[in-house]
């Protein structure tokens, strides 16, 4: 039977995805499971599978191009099967998604009171395009819909054009409400010789879900200062140690901050947490989101139930995540569930910054050089000493300072006395 390969999701926030190449030519062969093509999505470029046995017929999408969510990719037919006639139903691939979220499709079901408002009429009573999530999201924010023009399919309005809309868009509350006109985009004024590059569906993300985290989590800041002398003599004493067996790991101090992140999240499990409404969600396992530079931009791959695994199982898990990052090779599970995140940036020798918060976390830590500085000792002199700043930024609505500094307080405890993180 002709089957269409869609456009899947491959990760929880992706409207669209480019077609980077295929890995598979017209008339190949195709079993399921196998890789067909890679899929930029906003977070990182990621394999396509096959869903059915079949011949690869035709492709629609060629690579470089974008296409929607559900969009059509390709053709597959049995072997020894016409061509499907022109208006003949077509069987997919994978179910078609809309541009509503997992989350909020699994709730669906359960929330009656949620359903969707009528869809709008435009002034001449024409029917305005706009799915039913949009709809929902236009009469919570009060957003009148004649006002957006829509970038789905037919120009269909879908929940993002909404989130997007400028509050000039907003429907007036009476007659006299007054109107505020949206804020005018700030460009920068180009030069010959410069050059405007596109943002790639990752870029564009990433600008939007960091604006909304400076815009919308009320950011509060605490740094301490860790004696970092301990830390450096107790890995090299266990990697001398492990240098002589073969195959060995090899431990890095981001090893073990990783460890003491977590333990310190056990020992303090309000920063462990996310805003919801109306509530705070504390999160019984942590599950630890590392920061990874790469070509693209940034991705956060996540180490699950930190809490549970020795600093040896921490070091390995992150190497893997790392090298896979960078090698685009993550699933999609592999980004999301992370409950914090860790940004390192000591291997490029930054002394002290501020990260922004991966929302809907409540917590981010930054992680600066361990850098060698005069400090005065017990006895008041001065000496040569190891240390290493360590920044934290929270979501004020869920951590107060104090909980904040217990937390930092106890992260600086296990990286000073490092062995208490083998015990």
């Amino acid at each position: 039977m002709a089957t269409i390969i869609e456009m899947p999701k491959l990760s929880d926030t992706m409207t669209e995805g480019t077609l980077v190449r295929w890995l598979k030519n017209a008339g190949d062969t195709i079993e399921v499971g196998d890789e067909i093509a890679e899929i930029e999505t906003d977070k990182a470029t990621m394999s396509m599978e096959a869903f059915d046995d079949g011949i690869l017929h035709e492709i629609y999408v060629k690579e470089g191009e974008k296409a929607p969510l559900g969009g059509k990719l390709a053709l597959l037919l049995e072997e020894g099967e016409d061509p499907p006639e022109p208006g003949e139903e077509i069987t997919s691939s994978s179910p078609a998604e809309s541009d509503q979220p997992a989350n909020e499709a699994s709730s669906s079901a359960t929330a009656p009171s949620q359903s969707a408002p009528p869809a709008p009429k435009t002034s001449n009573g024409g029917r305005i395009k706009a799915s039913p999530l949009a709809r929902r999201v236009a009469a919570d924010r009060g957003v009148d819909l004649s006002q957006i023009q829509g970038t789905g399919p037919g120009g269909r309005i879908v929940r993002k054009d909404v989130e997007d809309a400028p509050t000039g868009t907003a429907a007036a509350s009476s007659a006299s409400a007054p109107q505020v006109p949206a804020a005018p985009a700030i460009r920068p004024t180009m030069s010959e010789g410069d050059e405007r590059i596109p943002l790639t569906g990752m870029r564009a993300v990433i600008a939007e879900r960091l604006l909304a985290s400076k815009t919308q989590i009320p950011h509060f800041y605490l740094t301490i200062e860790v004696d970092a002398a301990n830390l450096l003599t107790f890995r090299k004493q266990i990697n001398e140690q492990a240098a002589t067996s073969e195959g060995a790991n090899k431990f890095t101090i981001n090893d073990f901050i990783l460890k003491a992140v977590a333990d310190s999240a056990v020992a303090v499990p309000a920063v462990n947490a996310s805003f919801d409404g109306d509530a705070i969600v504390r999160f019984g396992s942590v599950h630890i989101s590392v920061a990874v530079s790469i070509d693209d931009g940034l991705v956060t791959p996540v180490i699950r139930d930190a809490q549970d695994k020795s600093l040896s199982e921490i070091s390995v898990a992150v190497k893997d995540l790392a090298t896979r990052a960078r090698n685009k090779k993550l699933s999609p599970d592999e980004f999301a569930g992370g409950t914090l995140t860790v940004s390192n940036l000591g291997a490029f020798g930054i002394d002290s910054f501020d990260a922004i918060i991966n929302p809907p976390q409540a917590l981010i830590l930054a992680i600066s050089s361990i850098r060698q500085v005069p400090v005065v000792n017990a006895e008041g002199q001065i000496v040569p000493g190891q240390r290493m700043n360590i920044g934290m930024s929270g979501d004020h609505r869920v951590i107060d300072g104090a909980v904040g500094a217990q937390y930092l307080g106890e992260l600086r405890r296990l990286l000073e006395n490092p062995a208490l993180m083998l015990l």
